[in-house]
């Protein structure tokens, strides 16, 4: 094998989300990709359907131009080419975001030409901005991160719980025993599963949970399969089928700023499963997963669709399989545009009970979240603001989740932004670590307090001799045990010789020591001939 093609092999292999696997493999995984997300891909065209009044036929052709185009935007996103594109496993679809401003739309009489005309504008803005958007990769440190992830996971808490209740809050069956119970035993089914000793098993538990879910409820009467050809065998996308888009202002600019909470939605779910498949996520690769979100959002409407973004619950799906492969999502992509050309498959997927979906997404959105616990324990809390950072950013997070019209009352433009839990962690969390970590940090730490930093300090031993002859040079909340002296967070002031506090005081003025660790470093450094 030549260098070259040698250099190429290594340059593969560094990457986890670059593992190729078995073509049945892809398949499976990326059906399992599919099952987890079809419910919320197909949510947002029923509301908006509805909204406009469009008859059941119209619904269903909203629908298949989602599979549809969020197949292509996912194969876009996790195959990618040049400028275009993540490289990682993220499934694409249409966004939650924007269904507050789009009903709003329609009941300002622009209809659904107005909506489309909007969402291509907007979307064309916010593809001219991305790389500028991805430049503030460098404000989501490991306690912006965690913080937003745990978001994502509670956040979607609720979803699962609304499957588990049956789905439908308006059905008489809604919330009952029955459909807990078969949420309950799914759940069970992919805990057992993934004892298994075989990691093929393991990996499919949720897919093979959904299956066995849904053939239990089908031998019961409770899955219902009757309608599964109602919208046809085949059909292929008819662009503007709903006549031809027409654009406002207004219309516009609330869709822009959908597009901003998109976007950086689609900047937490990189970075979070960059943080789960253990691989490096630099601005480029943001700037390149933005580029791919925005001109995905600005085709669909030509097939019908709308807002594009990543989709949580299939981060948490690469969490809880352990199945990093981008190449299995872009095989869910695929399987997406089938169903979006094969509307009788589309009916069997849809005709999964809701209760069986639930069981899965506790344990899906479940994983979510411990992954950002995972990360949270990366950070080091101690002798500065981070926990406060963490404390009031999930807060921030949860509010409008367990509150949902807690933001009624302020300006529309406010709700849109702050009504995702996941945009107001991730805003409230770079806004607190600027403040704390950048804007407000400073280099005299004569104002010391217990939430300021104090493990990297030395102290010089003729300072010690002055010290103990009375002459305080102690910090506020300095205490002195054993001959030793302690800051304010227990951990030991070295002692250091006035040569090694010249190096070290350098080091610390050029930012090269940033934690207790490189101070032990760089003092061990100084001993070095």
């Amino acid at each position: 094998m030549s260098v070259s093609k040698q250099s190429e092999t290594t340059k593969n292999q560094i990457r986890p989300e670059d593992e190729k696997l078995p073509l049945g493999t892809l398949i499976a995984y990326g059906f399992q990709h599919v099952l987890t997300m079809y419910g919320g891909i197909i949510a947002v065209p029923l509301i908006i359907g509805t909204a406009a009044g469009l008859s059941p036929g119209d619904i269903s052709l909203l629908i298949a131009s989602c599979l549809f185009m969020g197949g292509l935007a996912t194969v876009l996103q996790s195959w990618g080419v040049p400028f275009f594109g993540s490289q990682l496993p993220l499934v694409q679809g249409v966004s939650f975001a924007g269904v507050a401003t789009m009903t709003a739309i329609l009941a300002g009489g622009e209809g659904l030409q107005g909506i489309f005309g909007s969402v291509i504008v907007a979307s064309v803005l916010g593809l001219i901005i991305a790389p500028f958007f991805a430049m503030i990769v460098r404000f989501f440190p490991p306690v912006v991160t965690g913080t937003v992830i745990t978001t994502i996971g509670l956040s979607l808490m609720p979803v699962a719980a609304g499957w588990a209740m049956g789905g439908n809050r308006q059905a008489e069956d809604f919330g009952s025993l029955r459909n807990v119970l078969i949420a309950i035993g799914t759940l069970v089914v992919v805990l057992l599963l993934s004892r298994v000793g075989y990691a093929v098993i393991s990996r499919l538990s949720i897919l093979l949970s959904i299956v066995i879910g849904t053939v239990v409820c089908a031998m019961f009467g409770w899955a219902d399969f009757s309608n599964i050809a109602d919208r046809g065998y085949f059909a292929l996308p008819e662009p503007f089928a709903f006549g031809w888009p027409t654009v406002s202002v207004a219309a516009v600019i609330s869709m822009f700023i959908v597009i901003i909470v998109t976007m950086t939605e689609t900047t937490a779910d990189i970075i979070a499963v960059g943080e789960i498949v253990d691989t490096k996520v630099d601005k480029k690769r943001i700037a390149d997963g933005l580029r791919a979100d925005m001109l995905s959002s600005a085709v669909a409407p030509i097939f019908n669709s709308f807002t594009q973004s990543a989709f949580a619950q299939n981060v948490g799906l690469v969490a809880i399989t352990g199945v990093k492969s981008r190449y299995v999502v872009t095989a869910g992509g695929f399987i997406l545009v089938v169903l979006g050309l094969l509307p009788v498959v589309g009916g069997l997927v849809a005709a999964v009970p809701s209760p069986v979906l639930g069981g899965a997404g506790i344990v899906l959105f479940g994983s979510v979240a411990a992954s950002g616990v995972r990360t949270l324990a990366k950070v080091k809390y101690e002798g500065n603001m981070n926990m406060v950072i963490v404390a009031v950013s999930l807060a921030f997070g949860i509010i409008p989740v367990v509150e949902p019209d807690f933001y009624h009352s302020f300006p529309n433009w406010v709700g849109i932004i702050l009504h995702s839990g996941i945009s107001s962690a991730a805003i409230m969390a770079v806004l607190l670590n600027l403040l704390f970590n950048h804007i407000g940090a400073k280099k005299d730490r004569s104002d010391r307090s217990v939430f300021v930093a104090g493990t990297n300090r030395v102290i010089k031993d003729e300072d010690l001799r002055r010290l103990l002859n009375d002459e305080a040079i102690l910090a506020e909340g300095d205490t002195i045990k054993d001959g030793k002296i302690y800051d304010c967070n227990g951990e030991e002031v070295p002692v250091v010789t006035a040569a090694q506090h010249q190096v070290v005081a350098e080091k610390l003025k050029n930012g090269e020591v940033k934690t207790r660790e490189d101070l032990e470093r760089a003092i061990k450094e100084c001993d070095k001939p």
